[in-house]
């Protein structure tokens, strides 16, 4: 037997048996309840009240932990609660009003019960039923056991946080010092909708992205960035604090959109976690601080919380995104524009279909089965795991190309390769389900990202999702064009010399300095195109020009050339 599926301790419910045996009313069992805790309305209803009455009565209560990892519900345990309370008291933090968003076990708030003194009101908001008893169980336990802590206003509210009122909470609480304090999902509004769950926000483009930025990776985004960007619209003017365990992107993020949301936040402080030692998950992870009711800044101090030692200074600087302000201001002379177009690879979203491993000079799909086509839309691929060394002629899967360009007729596939045609029509289910809207109304076996960038013979490359920042020089396979997938950024050369010097100059510890300054290597994707297109390529040029005497080099001539727009177009290469 269960109560409410909430944990609730021996102790607990000795003291239950005792003191509901002879009160039959459910308000009455709440008077004494808030007496002794200060949580007003224990019980929201009689049928509440009796049912936990008859639980302690006729059975001994059973608790078993269910799993909600999926759900991003990575509970706080108490040990950091409260060294977060703790270091907060330390650095003056007074509040008198606590506001938990997703309050979970009510970790959090026991820390502030035990921690901080001039507490007047407490507000707890939960949807997982079973924690918001657990919650109340666990600060009447704390009453019970330590009578003299003082007993504010306690409201621990059944709610969805994406329903809940806030701003309503604000006005009515302006004049106390609050602190928002929490942990919110660390899961993205995708995730949770393969999961079906409830909890969702209303779907909108809230961080106003345009065209395709809209409806591709853009459009989703972290559910604790979304209810930390709810909190600052609704309490950035009051006066207190806001603390958050977030994913670290989640800061990096809310101080990117700073620039224009101007929150009336300072003092903004990121503190890193080992979230594999707190929470037993592999990402990074922070303890995102800031005062309100401040005149906006733009800067984030990043330390270490255990040790505290400062590890970065990050933020808008100088009118542009940073890592590193001190790095920056050594190699800011390189924040420009590029003049060559970054292009990022291709985009089909069906793997087990598109492509195919060799063996033993025959292609396997991802299901084992082996696959036939011509090799004419063969092509070998390249993935972000794939591009370590500093040339790479070789790969590990091939990939079928159908399109030369976004949106091309594929009708030609069956007239003239009609084994690959064959292949892809009777796979044609995997192709309908693909969920990106970027396919609807495309011929069949559309692919994304293609173009004559594509075909370039040598690509100068890069991973988007790993935190080196060496670029690869790609070279082609009996003259036919190695492929890169999505997760990788590249420019392409037709002429093997050209593409060498701007490896040699993306590569160069001027232009590897200047990344090191831009570059997020905690992000879930730390290069990204807005990043590659910083890098002013020719300024970078002449300074290792004069650096490395290497002017009387025919490449570096042409290069330079290039660069400068000084060639007549039909001597230029072909530049993609």
């Amino acid at each position: 037997m269960r109560i409410f599926e909430a944990k609730i301790s021996g102790s607990l419910i000795e003291f239950f048996k005792i003191n509901l045996k002879n009160i039959c009313s459910f308000k009455q069992a709440n008077n004494l309840l808030k007496e002794l805790s200060g949580i007003n309305s224990f019980f929201p209803n009689a049928a509440c009240f009796a049912a936990l009455k008859s639980s302690i009565e006729e059975h001994t209560p059973v608790f078993e932990e269910s799993d909600r990892r999926a759900y991003g519900d990575f509970q706080t345990n108490e040990n950091l609660a409260a060294n977060i309370v703790q270091h907060l008291c330390n650095k003056g933090t007074s509040p008198e009003l606590i506001i938990e968003p997703t309050c979970g076990k009510g970790r959090f708030i026991i820390a502030a019960l035990q921690h901080f003194k001039a507490i007047k009101k407490i507000v707890g908001i939960e949807i997982y039923y079973p924690y918001v008893w657990e919650t109340k169980f666990e600060i009447l336990d704390l009453f019970l056991k330590d009578k003299p802590i003082s007993k504010p206003e306690i409201e621990i509210i059944h709610e969805d946080i994406f329903n809940f009122d806030l701003e309503s909470l604000a006005e009515k609480n302006k004049n106390l010092n609050t602190l928002v304090i929490g942990n919110p999902p660390w899961v993205t509004n995708s995730e949770l909708g393969t999961l079906n769950a409830k909890n969702l926000p209303q779907k909108s483009n809230f961080k106003s992205h345009k065209g395709i930025d809209a409806i591709t990776g853009k459009g989703n985004f972290d559910i604790g960035e979304y209810i930390s960007l709810q909190i600052l619209n609704n309490f950035d003017k009051c006066k207190g604090e806001f603390a958050f365990l977030v994913k670290s992107s989640v800061v990096k993020n809310i101080l990117y959109q700073q620039w224009k949301s101007k929150y009336c936040i300072g003092n903004i402080r990121k503190l890193n976690i080992d979230a594999k030692k707190e929470f037993n998950v592999s990402v990074d992870a922070c303890l995102f601080i800031a005062n309100l009711n401040s005149a906006p800044e733009y800067t984030c101090k990043e330390v270490d919380f255990y040790s505290r030692e400062k590890i970065t200074e990050f933020g808008w600087h100088k009118d542009k995104f940073v890592h590193s302000i001190t790095d920056y201001n050594k190699a800011e002379s390189l924040d420009g524009k590029s003049p060559f177009v970054w292009r990022q690879g291709m985009k089909h979203d069906c793997s087990k279909i598109m492509e195919l491993d060799r063996f033993n000079g025959h292609f396997i799909n991802g299901f084992k089965q082996e696959v036939s086509p011509e090799k004419k839309l063969l092509f070998g691929l390249l993935k972000s795991s794939d591009l370590k060394n500093e040339v790479i002629n070789s790969y590990r899967k091939t990939t079928i190309v159908t399109q030369k360009k976004v949106g091309q007729d594929t009708s030609y596939i069956k007239r003239e390769y009609p084994k690959t045609y064959n292949y892809l029509n009777n796979n044609r289910a995997y192709f309908d389900r693909r969920k990106s809207s970027i396919y609807r109304g495309k011929p069949p076996f559309s692919i994304f990202g293609i173009g004559d960038y594509s075909f370039a013979k040598y690509k100068v490359a890069i991973s988007g999702m790993y935190k080196r920042t060496t670029f690869s020089l790609v070279l082609p396979e009996n003259d036919k064009p190695l492929m890169l997938d999505d997760t990788c950024y590249f420019i392409g050369f037709d002429n093997i010399e050209l593409a060498r010097v701007a490896q040699e100059i993306l590569n160069s510890d001027i232009v590897q300095a200047f990344l090191k300054a831009i570059v997020f290597p905690d992000a879930k994707r730390s290069i990204t195109k807005d990043i590659l297109m910083r890098i002013d390529l020719e300024k970078a040029y002449h300074l290792l020009q004069l650096e490395l005497n290497i002017a009387e080099k025919a490449a570096w001539k042409s290069f330079g050339d290039i660069i400068k727009g000084k060639k007549e177009k039909s001597n230029q290469m072909t530049l993609f």
